[in-house]
């Protein structure tokens, strides 16, 4: 396959799900509802979803059969056994933070990336349509955005945490902030910025663009805590830009799971870099 030549496709793609996206902003857009996990935000659907979705496909459907591609998108094929069968399989969120997207409110965007059968994402593209911005990476060849190198660019004692909604129901939440807090100088940083971002997909993104930054979401038994698509591309292009990501236990993420599309089995971790590791809170 032609990396460079497949990963274009992926971002003219991205890129024409970011105009429906952005043409619809603003504007009331009928919702749905679908089965998911045990947060609202993975059971609402909105037309423009379905509509991101078909036009990402339209341009991406040739490479299937050109190259015995498979296919895992988050509205139309969530359960196609072929990404057990081929040696890689186009993952795609057409819109990932549907909830901050129908509230017009920042943390959405549209994700696409190239895993292989073991679960390797090997090509991430990631648009927001809000500032208009493009990430793409393929493993091994470096991280970009808007096509100018991205990399961590740490220059501040200032720490922020990335979180979504979820984290905040948490029973211990802010008994882990502020450890959080009392635990910075043991890694030189002064002080705790809380940052909430709806999407998966943004947040992983931005603990590069905030560096230093973490974002992890704990192993649970329910269904949820984010699904393959909310990972496979945003994992390549933060790790290609320096930064480190994993499942809780730091192991590499399990994007290819079988018995499921959702990653709360073993969590997730997304650190601007190693050291913020140990600042992470430990639950049994």
């Amino acid at each position: 396959m032609d990396l460079n030549q497949l990963k274009e496709l992926a971002k003219k793609a991205a890129l024409e799900a970011g105009k429906i996206i952005s043409a619809a902003q603003g504007k009331d857009i009928s919702t749905q509802s679908k089965i998911g996990g045990e947060n609202i935000a993975s059971q609402v659907v909105t037309e423009i979803d379905l509509k991101a979705e078909n036009a990402i496909l339209s341009i991406l459907e040739p490479t299937l059969k050109k190259y015995k591609i498979g296919l895992l998108a988050e509205e139309g094929s969530a359960e196609n056994t072929c990404r057990f069968e081929k040696d890689y399989f186009w993952c795609i969120d057409p819109l990932d933070g549907t909830l901050c997207f129908s509230r017009d409110e920042d943390g959405y965007s549209t994700s696409i990336a190239l895993v292989s059968k073991s679960g390797i994402p090997i090509i991430g593209v990631v648009y927001n349509p809000r500032s208009e911005t493009l990430y793409h990476a393929i493993k091994d060849q470096g991280a970009f955005k808007n096509d100018s190198p991205l990399a961590v660019k740490t220059q501040s004692n200032i720490l922020t945490l990335l979180f979504d909604q979820s984290y905040t129901k948490h029973p211990q939440f802010e008994e882990q902030v502020d450890t959080l807090k009392q635990n910075l100088k043991k890694v030189g940083l002064t002080e705790l910025k809380l940052h909430h971002l709806g999407g998966a997909v943004m947040n992983g993104i931005s603990t590069i663009d905030l560096a230093p930054a973490l974002y992890y979401k704990f192993p649970k038994n329910n269904l949820g805590g984010g699904s393959l698509w909310d990972f496979a591309a945003s994992s390549v292009i933060q790790s290609e830009a320096g930064g480190i990501n994993s499942d809780y236990h730091n192991r590499p993420l399990d994007l290819n799971r079988f018995d499921s599309t959702f990653m709360n089995h073993k969590g997730v971790i997304y650190a601007s870099s190693e050291k913020l590791l140990e600042l992470i809170p430990r639950v049994n």
